[in-house]
């Protein structure tokens, strides 16, 4: 590992811990053992180095929800193993993110003192909710959803949801309760399911 991997790396623990406002850079040279030179020579400022670690952030959020999702059909079968990745995979990845998911600690922390980062951290977000809608709105075209079903309620339901989900976890670290919060998001989208032998029957009664 290169030692600007090593700096980003610690970076994210710590940011994930204690906030980026409140993570100086001489707490990010001491995890990373090195030194202000060592620090400066790959990042010119600490807001750099946050741009960097959330393009880092991204990238280890995309391997660890996003993957098994190519192998399913079915859009809510999708929307599942999204849920169920997030859970088990990313939430459960204590290692890189000890202090749980560090993209609710950078939006609770920034709204309110970096307006320009928060709006950073939210593209994310707003890439989140849109995949979840496209999914239910392709699997309603598709007659695997619901016809009846309203996609955007739906997406509200599960995106807040599994953001509260998140912050809670954050706070309480309950694998008990973040299941639970998880398998009433999954079972909402089961509700809506259909398969496409029972919307070819609905279709022929009417």
């Amino acid at each position: 590992m290169t030692l600007k991997d090593r700096i980003i790396d610690e970076s994210l623990k710590l940011f994930s811990v204690k906030g980026y406002i409140n993570t100086s850079t001489t707490d990010i040279i001491t995890a990373a053992g090195t030194s202000k030179g060592g620090f400066y020579n790959h990042f010119k400022t600490k807001e750099e180095l946050f741009t960097t670690a959330l393009s880092r952030a991204r990238k280890i959020w995309r391997d660890k929800n996003l993957v098994g999702l190519d192998e399913e059909t079915h859009p809510v079968d999708r929307l599942q193993k999204l849920l169920e990745n997030y859970r088990d995979r990313y939430l459960a990845d204590a290692h890189t993110f000890p202090g749980g998911c560090v993209f609710m600690t950078f939006a609770v922390e920034l709204a309110g003192q970096s307006p320009g980062l928060a709006a950073e951290v939210n593209e994310g977000f707003v890439r989140l909710r849109r995949m979840i809608k496209r999914n239910l709105d392709e699997g309603k075209s598709a007659g695997q959803v619901d016809p009846a079903a309203d996609t955007a309620r739906i997406t509200e339901i599960v995106f807040s949801g599994l953001m509260g989900a998140c912050v809670m976890f954050n706070l309480n670290h309950s694998r008990r309760n973040l299941n639970a919060s998880i398998q009433s998001l999954i079972q909402t989208l089961r509700e809506i399911r259909r398969d496409d032998g029972a919307a070819r029957a609905g279709s022929h009664k009417k």
